[in-house]
């Protein structure tokens, strides 16, 4: 399409335009009720969501956004303590050592993200306890570094994470935990508290007041689940999916302002890829063990059924968020959709991204934003994609396919296949790539090597 015929296009912006959308998304419709209580009663799912939304630091406004993120990295220092712990002879502690290692870190680098900008945070100040010089019932301790002063931290009473410092099998994994959130947290007020250097001697998160690890831990074992003690399958299988049944994402109304919605979105994008790092865990569970269980929880692919990942009502309804960001492109661009259906938002796309001035102004948080917002796309996709190749190799390629013939027509695939099917979210934005790529292939193609001048206003 020639350059010419896009400016010839120019859709004035509307002269009021509406505030950034916001809205509560429903719980998902169309799925098997029952099958979703099951699931999330097997996971604890209530006790835990009450854990999540209790509100109990009013000056906190991250307080339900940081709180579950904390949570979720206490439940991976739980999930440290029973891999390695496992007596199993076949278990691979080596590999599960280093996934959760990753895992954590991932985690922490998550958590400093939205602690870098958070306010209103329940902290203790250190500054008057300069003088100790050893831990005291306070729990005060001073870490010595050659050649610097004493740095004064307070670590947590009820985390694992001290104590998972203090045994052997897992002391290694506790340390680089530690270094790690000494290292993420620089650009934070505060720290979390949980043993880490602070050789800043920053203030420290009241960690155990807003994480609540006595109540958290009190949720071990799954209800309808075996109670032999040699179970671990269970347990492992129970915890993962916790950690992956809540990710630290902000919700749609959170995203407020240009750059800080393109930030918040990279940050979603970064959360779905931690789930499908969760989600590679069961990978590294005994096949025997894992299918016993599958089988004594009675999960069963049956024509119609839903795949597992999809009786999460919390994961169905942060991808039903996820896909309604698109209403909000137009909005970034200045436009109104055009309710037949016309070009009016990709011209807009194509000359925000053509743009001589498209690194000016408030333009670069626009371009920041919609690149983002792709990225959330790519990312949910690939978890759903990757989800589908776990479960052929963790269950067997019948029970990813919904034991529906694997080369099956279109209109019988279950849904987990027909999310592939989708269009694009951001149809306009992908036209606009699409035509942008095509300009300036036959841009070159005529002038040879020389660029075009010609830009759209």
């Amino acid at each position: 399409m020639a350059a010419s015929e896009i400016s010839a296009r120019s859709s004035p912006a509307p002269s009021d335009p509406k505030p950034f959308p916001s809205k509560s998304v429903a719980a998902p419709r169309g799925h098997d009720a029952s099958a979703i209580v099951a699931y999330e009663h097997y996971l604890r799912l209530p006790e835990l969501a009450k854990l999540w939304s209790s509100k109990d630091f009013p000056q906190w406004a991250d307080e339900s956004i940081l709180k579950p993120a904390l949570q979720g990295l206490e439940i991976t220092f739980r999930f440290i303590s029973l891999a390695l712990s496992d007596p199993r002879p076949y278990a691979n502690h080596r590999e599960w050592k280093r996934r959760l290692e990753s895992l954590a870190a991932r985690q922490v680098e998550l958590i400093a993200t939205l602690c870098e900008e958070d306010g209103g945070a329940p902290i203790a100040d250190l500054s008057s306890c300069k003088g100790l010089l050893s831990r005291d019932k306070s729990s005060q301790e001073v870490w010595k570094v050659p050649g610097t002063t004493s740095v004064v931290s307070r670590t947590s009473e009820k985390s694992l994470l001290p104590r998972l410092a203090t045994w052997e099998k897992s002391d290694d994994v506790a340390s680089k935990i530690l270094l790690q959130i000494e290292s993420q947290m620089q650009r934070c007020r505060f720290t979390l508290g949980l043993g880490e250097p602070n050789l800043a001697g920053k203030p420290t998160l009241e960690y155990d007041l807003v994480v609540r690890p006595s109540d958290l831990h009190a949720l071990k074992r799954s209800p309808g689940g075996s109670k032999d003690a040699k179970d671990h399958e269970t347990r492992r299988s129970a915890r993962s999916n916790r950690s992956s049944s809540r990710g630290s994402s902000p919700p749609a109304s959170y995203l407020l302002g240009l750059v800080q919605a393109g930030s918040d979105c990279w940050l979603l994008e970064r959360v779905w890829k931690l789930l499908s790092e969760v989600e590679d865990l069961h990978l590294l569970m005994d096949p025997d063990d894992f299918l016993r269980l599958k089988s004594q929880l009675g999960i069963k692919a049956t024509s119609g059924s839903e795949a597992l990942c999809l009786r999460s009502a919390a994961l169905l309804q942060v991808t039903s968020s996820c896909k309604d960001l698109k209403r909000t492109v137009p909005w970034i661009l200045g436009v109104e959709a055009d309710p037949n259906g016309g070009p009016r938002v990709q011209d807009a796309a194509m000359r925000l991204f053509h743009s001589r001035r498209r690194g000016e102004g408030d333009n670069l948080g626009k371009i920041n934003l919609l690149q983002a917002l792709q990225a959330v796309e790519a990312a949910l996709k690939r978890f759903f994609f990757a989800y589908r190749q776990v479960v052929a190799a963790v269950m067997g390629s019948l029970e990813a396919s919904g034991n529906r013939a694997v080369y099956a027509p279109s209109e019988a695939l279950d849904s987990l296949s027909q999310m592939f099917l989708e269009p694009p979210y951001f149809p306009s934005l992908d036209a606009a790539k699409t035509f942008l790529g095509d300009f300036w292939q036959n841009d070159l193609s005529r002038s040879g090597s020389s660029s075009s001048n010609t830009k759209w206003h």
